[in-house]
C-alpha cells in the first residue's frame, strides 16, 4: 500500500469517529429527549463528568504524538509500514477516548440536561477528534 493509500484511510477512519462520536447525541435526543428527564439532578454531575473525560484524551495525545514523530523518522526505510500500523492503532484509541464527552452527552439526554451543555460537550469532541488529523507534513 502507497503512502497516499494509508492518508486516504486514516483521514476515512477519522470521518468515521467523527460520525461514531456525534451522531449518538442526535439519536438519544430524537428518541428521549421530548419526554421527562429521569434524574434530574443529575444533569451538572454528568456534565462535569463529561467535561472531565476530555482529560481521559491527553496520555493518549501523548502517545499519538510520539508515534507521529516516530513515523515522520522512518519515512522511506523498510520501518515505515510498521510506523504507520503502529501510528494508526495508537490514533484509533485516542480517537475512541476522545469521542467520550459526545457520549456523556448522549446520555445526559436521559436526565434532561439542556441544549447548550449538550452542544459544548459535542464541541469538545469535534475539537479533540481535530487534533487526531493525518498533519499534511507527514509524507
Amino acid at each position: 500500500m502507497t503512502r497516499g493509500e494509508v492518508k486516504r484511510r486514516l483521514a476515512l477512519a477519522w470521518w468515521q469517529y467523527l460520525a461514531v462520536g456525534l451522531v449518538p447525541l442526535p439519536v438519544m435526543a430524537w428518541a428521549f429527549g421530548g419526554g421527562d428527564a429521569l434524574i434530574p439532578v443529575l444533569a451538572m454531575p454528568l456534565f462535569i463528568a463529561g467535561a472531565a473525560t476530555m482529560f481521559l484524551s491527553l496520555p493518549r495525545f501523548g502517545a499519538y504524538k510520539r508515534a507521529l514523530i516516530a513515523t515522520s523518522k522512518v519515512l522511506g526505510t523498510a520501518e515505515e509500514p510498521a510506523a504507520w500500523i503502529t501510528l494508526a492503532r495508537v490514533r484509533r484509541t485516542a480517537m475512541l477516548f476522545a469521542c467520550f464527552p459526545a457520549w456523556v452527552a448522549a446520555l445526559s439526554v436521559l436526565v434532561g440536561l439542556e441544549a447548550v451543555p449538550q452542544i459544548l460537550l459535542a464541541l469538545s469532541t469535534v475539537v479533540l477528534l481535530y487534533l487526531y488529523r493525518i498533519p499534511r507534513q507527514l509524507g
